[in-house]
C-alpha cells in the first residue's frame, strides 16, 4: 500500500546541532526524521510508547538514506514533512522532506524503512490493531 499524504512538525535549529560555521550537522538530519515520524504517529493517534508498552512491539529502523540539498543553520526555522509511504505486514515506510519555513528551500529528502520487531528483537507481524491504523492512512 502507498500513501502521499504528508503531515509537518515545526521547530528551531538549535546551537548544539551545528557545527563551527553555524551550518547543522549531517546526522541531525536523523533525529529530525524521527522528530517527524514520532509527530507524524501522534497527529494519527499513534503512539509508540503504547505500541511497546501493551504490544510488545518496536519499530527497528532497519535502512536509513537522506539527500542533503542546502544546508540549514543556527535559529532556522525547520519544517519537516513527513509521510507513510508503505506499510506491508513487518515494514513501515516513512518519507520526509526538510524545508527552511522562511523561503521554503528544500534542505533535504529522505526515507527510513523499519521492521517490526519484538522484545526479543526478532522480526514479527505489526499487530492487527495498529496494522489497521497504519493502513487507514494509507487506503
Amino acid at each position: 500500500m502507498e500513501a502521499t499524504r504528508w503531515l509537518t512538525a515545526r521547530f528551531r535549529a538549535r546551537y548544539a546541532e551545528t557545527d563551527q560555521m553555524g551550518v547543522v550537522y549531517h546526522s541531525h538530519y536523523f533525529v529530525w526524521f524521527e522528530v517527524g515520524r514520532a509527530e507524524w504517529c501522534r497527529q494519527r493517534g499513534i503512539a509508540y510508547r503504547d505500541m511497546e508498552r501493551e504490544g510488545g512491539i518496536y519499530i527497528v529502523v532497519a535502512e536509513a538514506h537522506c539527500r542533503y540539498k542546502a544546508p540549514a543553520r543556527y535559529d532556522d526555522e525547520i519544517e519537516v514533512r513527513t509521510c507513510l509511504r508503505a506499510v506491508r505486514k513487518r515494514v513501515l515506510v516513512f518519507g520526509y522532506e526538510i524545508y527552511r519555513t522562511s523561503d521554503q528551500t528544500l534542505l533535504a529528502e529522505g526515507e527510513t524503512t523499519h521492521v517490526i520487531a519484538g522484545r526479543d528483537g526478532r522480526p514479527r507481524s505489526l499487530p492487527e490493531r495498529y496494522r489497521r491504523l497504519f493502513e487507514q492512512v494509507v487506503a
